[in-house]
């Protein structure tokens, strides 16, 4: 078997590999299912651009059935969970079952999801198909869906049997999307990595050939952080650098805006006011603090934040994951490559965030 274009990085229970040879070590992972049921979960996007390649490279596919839900964070609900669960149970699924996620986080979170409670727990695999899903819910095992407009509520924490990145899968995606991702990849670098920072501060989209190391630089990066605090106990809280905010602002985007914000636009607004609160009160530096805010603006369109609709944004903070009891709960910086988790913000400070943020982007 050809391995000498894949990276294999291992993480808590399973393996990532990244390379345009992947499909090649899925075939060998699939020989156990030869005679199970095997069930491929797709949106109207992967079904056009993506499954042929899967299945026409993987020939124990060429009889699995096909699963395709709408796009979009909007349907990463518990009633189109319902809706799966009684597809597997009409095609009679059983527990030797194996479900494939070829989409974006929403496929794979929500396959993840559908797969661990389904007779208890079913195999899942998962082919990531965005450069956010390839770097972000590719590791860490966690799955799961929204519900009442909060994100990521309800879920579990399950490793997939496997995840295959495929790169060429990116260039289905527009530079939107892309941009969704790389504020992850962003995100990585500013809470571990310098170096990579300044990679990612020159652009690392534009060239094809960047985009294997992209990918394999911030999955190293997360699983490392994982693989110390799977559950997200501790020092996993440092990959939610931007989140608090960003989820915020994410999930009122989603629940009144005609043309909602992206999950990674929404991130990339958060860590530019986060950056100003670890400023205010983490000992980041101001140089830093411009560093980031000037870096972000030069990637992302400016989404201006109505001052009437902060403090619903600071309601929805309260019900971020990472609170406890009635505390907001922030991962700061206190300089490019360090971050700390479990820091305590006043809403003051919060709301002066939100307003650095309008007036850095307006400058």
């Amino acid at each position: 078997m050809p391995l000498d274009k894949i990276k294999k990085i291992r993480t808590h229970l399973s393996e990532v590999f990244i390379g345009e040879d992947v499909f090649n070590v899925l075939n060998e992972y699939l020989r156990i299912y030869k005679d199970s049921k095997i069930f491929v979960l797709v949106d109207e996007n992967t079904l056009e651009h993506c499954v042929t390649t899967l299945i026409t490279q993987n020939k124990i596919l060429h009889n699995a059935e096909i699963i395709e839900i709408d796009s979009g964070e909007k349907n990463k609900t518990l009633e189109v969970c319902y809706q799966l669960w009684k597809t597997l149970a009409d095609y009679k699924a059983d527990r030797k079952s194996l479900l494939i996620n070829l989409g974006g986080g929403v496929i794979t979170d929500m396959g993840g999801f559908i797969a661990s409670t389904y007779k208890r727990g079913i195999d899942f695999i998962n082919v990531p198909t965005t450069l956010l899903s390839q770097i972000d819910a590719s590791v860490g095992g966690k799955t799961g869906v929204d519900f009442e407009g909060l994100k990521n509520v309800i879920g579990v924490f399950n490793e997939p049997k496997g995840v295959f990145i495929y790169p060429e899968f990116l260039t289905t995606l527009d530079k939107r999307q892309m941009l969704s991702g790389y504020a992850e990849a962003l995100k990585h670098a500013l809470i571990k990595d310098t170096d990579y920072w300044t990679e990612l501060k020159e652009g690392m989209l534009s060239d094809s050939e960047n985009w294997t190391s992209l990918i394999t630089q911030s999955v190293t990066i997360k699983n490392n952080i994982v693989l110390k605090d799977p559950l997200e106990k501790n020092e996993r809280k440092l990959l939610n650098f931007g989140h608090t905010i960003g989820h915020a602002i994410e999930s009122f985007s989603l629940n009144n805006d005609q043309d909602p914000i992206s999950h990674g636009e929404a991130i990339a607004l958060g860590m530019v006011c986060e950056a100003f609160i670890s400023n205010k009160s983490n000992k980041m530096t101001k140089t830093d603090l411009e560093d980031i805010s000037s870096t972000i603006k030069s990637f992302y369109k400016f989404h201006e934040l109505d001052e009437a609709c902060f403090h619903s944004y600071i309601e929805l903070m309260k019900h971020d994951k990472k609170n406890e009891g009635d505390k907001i709960n922030f991962t700061l910086l206190s300089k490019i490559g360090k971050a700390d988790f479990n820091k305590e913000i006043g809403v003051d400070l919060i709301l002066d965030s939100l307003s650095y943020y309008n007036k850095v982007n307006k400058a």
